[in-house]
């Protein structure tokens, strides 16, 4: 029963995403967030290389020492300020976890029983060499068993429940064009590679990795024991890369427009007529179901004919790997480090395993996360943290309001219509007002993979009760424990779980400036989702609905085309840049978020001018709090993912992109023409 946040719902993270209509934006902006007596800096100097001049990389300015002082270890790819936040989480989950499995005599089917209970499944790695591959023998004989096409799509929907990947990925959200009501959905799928740009680069670095790919196939067949390993490793490839040409790229899949493709199942077959939809939709628990929204239809008419032309023999044998792949972190150790190596070691860089109690922690946050979130919240989470947090949203709000009515190249209507957005966002802070029902779930401590499967199973039995129902608005995608947030068009909410509203982004004992440098750009960054060239395609009620004049969209598509082509121009390696396409919703929320967060800030002065501290005045702490919250360090082959993969930017530009673009920043630091982040007044980008 994972809580799952992708591109697949539309939904905007912040990282690897109210008012009502009587609230006053100018009085909303007015209201202090801070207290005036709390007067730390909230800015750690030690970090700071003051050999690098502010003008020319404010980001190492601000992170250098610290960049050059600290190493990642081997049991990580990343280390930096989320990390560092997502490394306490797991410390307190781990506490949690420790003082329920120490209990004796828990009553079988609590939640602290479920918590205990799953988390010793993963543990006893003796148990687990002991069984070798037979918690998934079943799988396997269901596999072997199948007579035909018509069950081969049966088992697709049957068992993409529990993890067995398959090249249609089917899911249940929001409608996107009415929001009232939830539909079915379906996204590419199918790959054991990350993209599929990675079964047709020609380059050194991904003609290694299919090679190391094929070579992981194959020992995977081998140490579970099944034959033919060497073969199945080139049938396994083979087709994965038929069906990898058929893939849109990520580019593509941003395109929400796109991908809105609705069809009544009765007219499926348009689509292809070479798979039995009505054998996958019923085995997915959804044979009423009249209309599926297809998001790639030119993948789904691709597998199609690589369905049919594909032998069910070999079908089993693509199925039998990606059960064995789907499952060998919960099976033998042997196992277990094969898929390590291949996909943490070669594919992201990773040297070590991380400790088995940080995995276990995992296991448990990714199953059962809301039994831990509730005591979380509890130990970790301070009511006047909630108290404050609504205020900065609600002074966020109001300055994106103020920002709104001064854009030059908007329209008067099209301004109306994002007034209305802005007032109907809904902000969700720290915790869900109505936690998840595990009652359903059955754990028991001698049964890792069995865990697995049924919570795969209750959590989708959760998901097709939705459909036909109210749309459920108290539900979060992520725990109170997740280092993150995000904006979810379809709702319309923002969303802060706990664990991110701590320093450096959220400090209750240091001044103002930094917090709005901080979760007030976080805040402000979520806020911008709405606005970005995705988002602004949903309005205040979450439907997909042009609310824009064409002129306005016009001028909207010239500021977004410069901040793809600024962004494009960083150079993350010698051979690799940012793609600022992919990365065009993230650098608009990071901009808008910025820009607006800076806004609030001075706002909140009423007029006065910041305190100096730490000889710092507030706007240069404001534009330190921001790029110390971007701080960070990723090994070589996990960039080269994220570049190639993420909606992201690298850390660096996420910080020095935006403020590239502010002409508060040029003065708080007196960057000039010549410097290194100089960029021309008429070339920077302004969008809200």
């Amino acid at each position: 029963m994972k809580k799952i946040i992708t591109s697949a719902v539309c939904t905007s993270l912040l990282f690897i995403a109210g008012c009502n209509d009587n609230t006053s934006p100018k009085a909303a902006v007015e209201a202090p967030v801070m207290q005036k007596t709390a007067l730390a800096s909230g800015i750690d100097k030690a970090n700071m290389d003051l050999s690098v001049r502010p003008q020319d990389n404010f980001y190492r300015y601000v992170n250098g020492a610290w960049l050059n002082n600290n190493e990642i270890p081997g049991d990580k790819t990343s280390i930096g300020s989320f990390y560092d936040l997502r490394d306490e989480a797991d410390d307190s989950v781990k506490a949690i976890i420790e003082e329920l499995a120490a209990t004796k005599d828990l009553k079988m089917g609590s939640d602290e029983q479920k918590v205990a209970d799953l988390f010793r499944s993963f543990m006893d790695t003796d148990a687990r060499n002991a069984a070798g591959t037979a918690p998934i023998q079943a799988i396997f004989d269901r596999i072997n068993s199948l007579k035909d096409k018509n069950e081969l799509a049966t088992f697709f929907g049957e068992n993409q429940k529990i993890g067995v990947g398959s090249p249609l990925a089917f899911y249940i959200s929001v409608d996107a064009k009415d929001s009232t009501r939830y539909a079915t959905h379906v996204w590419q799928n199918g790959l054991g590679l990350p993209d599929r740009d990675y079964y047709f680069n020609e380059t050194e670095r991904f003609a290694a990795l299919r090679t190391g790919y094929i070579a992981h196939i194959e020992n995977m067949f081998n140490l579970a024991g099944l034959k033919d390993g060497k073969a199945a490793a080139q049938t396994i490839m083979a087709l994965e890369t038929k069906l990898a040409g058929f893939h849109w790229t990520k580019v593509e899949s941003r395109d929400s427009t796109k991908r809105y493709n609705k069809f009544n199942v009765s007219d499926l077959n348009t689509v292809t007529d070479a798979f039995n939809w009505t054998a996958f939709l019923e085995a997915q628990g959804v044979p009423a179901q009249k209309d599926l929204i297809v998001n790639q239809p030119s993948f789904v008419k691709g597998f199609g004919e690589t369905f049919a032309a594909t032998s069910l023999a070999d079908w089993q044998t693509y199925l039998t790997f990606h059960t064995l792949s789907n499952f060998a972190s919960s099976l033998t150790t042997a196992l277990d480090n094969e898929n390590f190596d291949f996909y943490s070691k070669q594919l992201s860089g990773r040297e070590e395993q991380r400790p088995m109690w940080k995995r276990g922690v995992s296991v448990v946050n990714s199953n059962l996360g809301e039994v831990i979130g509730k005591v979380y919240v509890a130990r970790h989470f301070k009511p006047e943290a909630k108290t404050r947090m609504t205020q900065l949203v609600e002074n966020l709000r109001g300055a994106y309001g103020a920002s709104i009515d001064d854009l030059e190249w908007m329209s008067d209507s099209t301004k109306k219509a994002a007034h209305v957005k802005l007032a109907s966002f809904d902000p969700k802070i720290g915790y869900p007002d109505k936690w998840e029902d595990y009652s359903e779930l059955t754990i028991k401590s001698d049964d890792l993979v069995g865990n697995k499967i049924r919570s795969g199973i209750v959590g989708h039995n959760k998901e097709v009760a939705k459909l036909g129902g109210p749309i459920d608005r108290q539900e979060w995608g992520m725990t109170p424990q997740t280092v993150n947030a995000y904006y979810n068009p379809t709702k319309n909410e923002i969303v802060f779980p706990a664990a991110i509203l701590q320093p450096p982004f959220f400090n209750l004992a240091a001044d103002d400036a930094v917090n709005y440098g901080g979760i007030g750009a976080v805040i402000g960054h979520e806020m911008g989702h709405g606005f970005d060239d995705q988002g602004s395609k949903y309005d205040g009620d979450g439907n997909m609905r042009n609310w824009w004049t064409e002129e306005d969209l016009a001028a909207f598509k010239v500021r977004t085309d410069n901040l793809v082509a600024q962004y494009s121009n960083y150079a993350v390696f010698d051979d690799l840049n940012v793609n600022g396409e992919l990365t065009l919703g993230e650098n608009i929320g990071d901009l808008s978020g910025v820009s607006i967060a800076y806004k609030a800030y001075k706002a909140s002065l009423n007029g006065k001018e910041a305190t100096v501290i730490d000889g710092l005045t507030g706007d240069q702490r404001f534009f330190m709090g921001y790029a110390q919250v971007w701080r960070g360090k990723m090994v070589e082959k996990s960039l080269r993912n994220l570049v190639a993969t993420d909606p992201h930017s690298p850390a660096e530009f996420r910080a020095l992109g935006s403020l590239s673009n502010m002409p508060e920043f040029y003065r708080a630091f007196d960057v000039k023409e010549g410097d290194a982040m100089y960029i021309a007044p008429e070339k920077r980008v302004k969008i809200w």
